[in-house]
């Protein structure tokens, strides 16, 4: 058991954030200039062990790093942090830009650099509860590195109560934060369709089971499970990124194949689209003469914030000059949701500032650049959250 720091005590921490930020900064550029691709993210996991100079860690998920600071035992507030970057070929002209074909174009060089900041800081204090740095691998890529890092149980070693993320985002204003209680994101998960036919010469249809024209009314007749078989009150998406047959204009091929995704808003939603795929593929199929199988992989779970943690946090941050705005809820989705699913958890989205101020940039765009003082603005509300929920931790 830990006592409690007054607020006084603990605005020690937030003052000793802004004697890391310069450094961290440079970290950041550092990051941003040498980004790693997900499940390669060790030579990025180096530089922030590096950058905090420890040699207590622990590695986990390969590629990702557990710091622990404050107290060896007891209870821990938890904040993850993301190593990998995208397959993007960077266009933002930045002279810390990438230039070896992957792109920190999701902010997660923010993160990072934001949560070594707080680290530093938290080195410098007595801390009541411990913090426990989680640099995850592969939030971008699947096997998902948060799925991999709850089923190690170190999480559970350090008696963690509740852990914390903060996401830059362009659709967030720019010196505000959003938190909101429940569901933020959806669940996400992937699908691939394979229709198999008999294939033969274009001008001999009659000869064939044309895959093709299966395939074709089996994308368009998924979009009914979405518009008939859900709640329209439910978020719900079922998106296909991929469709492939044939190789020749004359030649009706004997296969066809599709992906993509599907984003659900409940656990029940989730179940019912998996099965209505699968019945609508093999129906449509059949009733073609061809046959048709569905393989789904299942992905991050839905990602709710905990009420509890909402009321002590959003007053934290007002208090330290962010906004507060309406809760953003999408269809996007976080492996965050691994560890809110077991813990309380949130989810922070803050606003940021780019060279453009685009009103089109989004994640994952070639010219998403949030600009410096967002690393700032990440500590500070990773800080300020920490604080907030120290009453929760006795």
């Amino acid at each position: 058991m830990h006592s409690v720091k007054s607020v006084e005590e603990q605005s020690l921490l937030l003052s000793k954030v802004d004697e890391q930020l310069s450094a961290a900064i440079e970290l950041r550029h550092e990051l941003h200039r040498n980004p790693a691709l997900s499940g390669e993210e060790g030579p990025t996991a180096d530089r922030i062990i590096a950058a905090l100079d420890v040699s207590d860690f622990e590695t986990v998920a390969d590629t990702g790093r557990i710091v622990r600071i404050g107290p060896r035992t007891g209870p821990s507030i938890a904040i993850r942090a993301e190593l990998d970057a995208l397959p993007v070929h960077e266009k933002t002209g930045s002279p810390f830009a990438s230039t070896n074909g992957g792109m920190h174009a999701c902010g997660h060089d923010v993160h990072m650099a934001g949560a070594v900041a707080l680290a530093k800081a938290a080195m410098t204090v007595d801390l009541p509860v411990a913090l426990v740095f989680i640099f995850q691998p592969r939030e971008e890529s699947y096997p998902s590195g948060a799925g991999d890092i709850m089923d190690s149980g170190l999480l559970d070693a350090h008696d963690v109560r509740a852990v914390l993320g903060v996401h830059v985002h362009p659709d967030v204003p720019v010196g505000s934060v959003t938190t909101g209680a429940g569901v933020v994101n959806a669940a996400s998960d992937e699908f691939r369709i394979v229709v198999e036919g008999t294939g033969g010469h274009s001008a001999y249809p009659h000869k064939s089971t044309d895959p093709i024209v299966t395939m074709a009314q089996i994308v368009s007749s998924v979009q009914t499970i979405v518009s008939r078989k859900i709640d329209p009150m439910n978020p719900v998406v079922v998106s296909f990124g991929s469709v492939h047959a044939g190789k020749a204009a004359n030649v009706i091929p004997a296969m066809a194949s599709a992906s993509g995704s599907i984003r659900s808003s409940t656990a029940e939603d989730r179940l019912t689209i998996a099965r209505e795929l699968e019945r609508t593929v093999r129906l449509v199929a059949e009733a073609n003469n061809c046959t048709g199988t569905v393989e789904i992989t299942h992905g991050e779970p839905v990602l709710s914030n905990d009420p509890e943690l909402v009321g002590l946090v959003d007053p934290a941050l007002q208090a330290q000059g962010f906004d507060a705005v309406e809760p953003m809820r999408s269809c996007g989705s976080d492996d965050f949701s691994f560890y809110s699913d077991v813990y309380p958890g949130l989810m922070m989205f803050l606003g940021t500032r780019t060279p453009t101020l685009r009103p089109d940039l989004t994640l994952h765009s070639a010219d998403f650049l949030p600009d410096d003082e967002s690393v700032a603005a990440v500590a500070k509300v990773l800080a300020a959250a920490y604080e907030a929920l120290l009453p929760l931790v006795r």
